[in-house]
């Protein structure tokens, strides 16, 4: 007895069917996927603030119990040197300077104290300030000793 000959093609109807059906269901995923509206990044609630604490940082960085104070030439003391953090590469560190009494506040190097008065230059124990970058220094920072008495007696 010989076969039908319609009995050898079903395989290969089912295996079509089959790989219609995947490509009708990849065509219905897409067609959602692109009719879905655009969402945007997820809402990020803002940091809090942070609070630094000067006097800390201060005394990390090397400032004894009392500060230096460094003697504006037109008038009395209004700057207070708290401390130095010099950086190794060019353009780091920072100075913790205050200003007329007020919170000591960390002031990278080319930052304005105020307005003509421009941090020039950073070393281990001083700060030199002026109008600006390149110009003469009018002003300079220095930490007070650690020992008393070290003048050499």
């Amino acid at each position: 007895m010989a076969k039908p000959a319609s009995s050898g093609l079903w395989p290969v109807r089912l295996a079509t069917l089959a790989l219609w059906a995947l490509a009708g269901a990849g065509a219905v995923y897409w067609a959602l996927a692109l009719a879905a509206p655009a969402r945007g990044p997820a809402p990020v609630a803002p940091a809090p603030a942070l609070r630094i604490d000067t006097q800390a940082v201060a005394r990390v960085l090397g400032a004894g119990a009392q500060p230096l104070q460094a003697a504006v030439p037109s008038g009395p003391a209004r700057l207070v040197l708290h401390g130095v953090l010099a950086g190794s590469r060019s353009g780091g560190g920072a100075a913790l300077i205050s200003i007329d009494g007020q919170p000591a506040r960390p002031y990278r190097l080319g930052a304005a104290l105020e307005p003509g008065l421009v941090v020039q230059s950073l070393s281990r124990r001083e700060v030199r300030l002026g109008s600006a970058m390149g110009a003469a220094s009018t002003v300079t920072l220095s930490m007070p000793d650690d020992k008393p008495g070290a003048s050499g007696g």
